[in-house]
């Protein structure tokens, strides 16, 4: 098959999975949202574990291990998952995927922020415009629920800083995975033995079912980030970008038509803003990507200067 289209079909496959985890994370019901974060992380470990066995590649360990500042990138990186995946399933087990949908909407408006604030980036004239309308539609959801979005916030800030660590870092996603959910793993035991000994454990206790749905999490979690690094190494930034969108929609989608949460008039106009904000964003970066590669197929003439 094409690597592009290979890598548009494992693209389409990580955001359907993204798009559609709150109906997963609804089944895993009673457990509470910080368990189901522990065995989730726990998990995660044990599969990526196991499928790093079978690949024959558990020796990076070992490099990774003489650079100290790597590790402590990685410490960073991994709190910043952990409070990103906490706060989605918090937000979810709460009945507000619509707020949840929003957070991963804005996110790349959040990145460019970061860009400007971090790296020091120069923004163009139609990134400052997308920026103002997200400011907009922030303002105006803040009205709307009578309090700032703050799940919607900290699902946008805590994943736009995660990507720019592990950017900076630049390990793989499977190897990535496993170190930061590894630096997790340990208090994420000390609390799963902590609600066994009171007695207010769910795993092994509701049924057979949970139990195991327990154990797939980490499946869940593992498995769309293998076929997003699979998308990204085979698809250029333009088409990973437009992919992006899918998630969310199908958040939205799930939170408004599967769980019937409500979207009155006002949530509805800051959303539009926000979906304006993300048209202009994106229109702007087709069209730079465009002028970016004409410019670079166009010959420099040949001047006496430059002989």
């Amino acid at each position: 098959m094409n690597p592009v289209r290979l890598g548009y079909l494992y693209g389409f496959g990580a955001y359907l999975l993204w798009g559609f985890f709150p109906i997963y994370l609804k089944l895993l019901r009673p457990a509470g949202p910080v368990e189901i974060l522990a065995h989730r992380i726990v998990w995660s470990v044990v599969f990526v574990a196991l499928l790093l066995a079978a690949m024959r590649n558990i020796g990076f360990l070992r490099a990774l291990a003489r650079r100290p500042r790597t590790l402590a990138a990685i410490g960073v990186a991994a709190a910043l998952i952990a409070v990103n995946w906490g706060t989605y399933i918090y937000g979810v087990n709460s009945d507000r995927v619509v707020e949840t949908a929003l957070g991963y909407f804005i996110n790349p408006l959040v990145v460019v922020l970061i860009g400007v604030f971090v790296l020091r980036e120069r923004l163009r004239p139609a990134q400052w415009a997308a920026l103002g309308v997200g400011a907009a539609a922030v303002v105006v959801l803040t009205v709307d629920y009578g309090r700032l979005p703050y799940l919607a916030l900290t699902l946008a800030f805590s994943f736009a800083g995660y990507g720019l660590v592990k950017k900076r870092l630049g390990l793989p996603a499977a190897e990535g995975l496993f170190v930061e959910s590894a630096v997790l793993a340990l208090p994420a035991l000390a609390y799963l033995g902590w609600l066994a000994r009171r007695g207010e454990s769910t795993f092994g206790y509701v049924s057979l079912g949970h139990t195991l749905l327990l154990v797939l999490a980490g499946a869940a979690t593992a498995v769309p980030l293998l076929l997003f690094a699979g998308a990204a190494n085979r698809l250029p930034l333009s088409g990973l970008g437009m992919l992006q969108y899918l998630a969310p929609i199908l958040q939205l989608g799930c939170g408004v038509l599967i769980f019937h949460e409500p979207m009155p008039p006002a949530r509805l106009a800051g959303f539009a803003l926000v979906w304006v904000a993300l048209i202009v964003f994106t229109v702007d970066a087709v069209r730079h990507t465009r002028r970016t590669r004409a410019a670079a197929r166009t010959p420099v003439p040949v001047t006496a200067a430059t002989r």
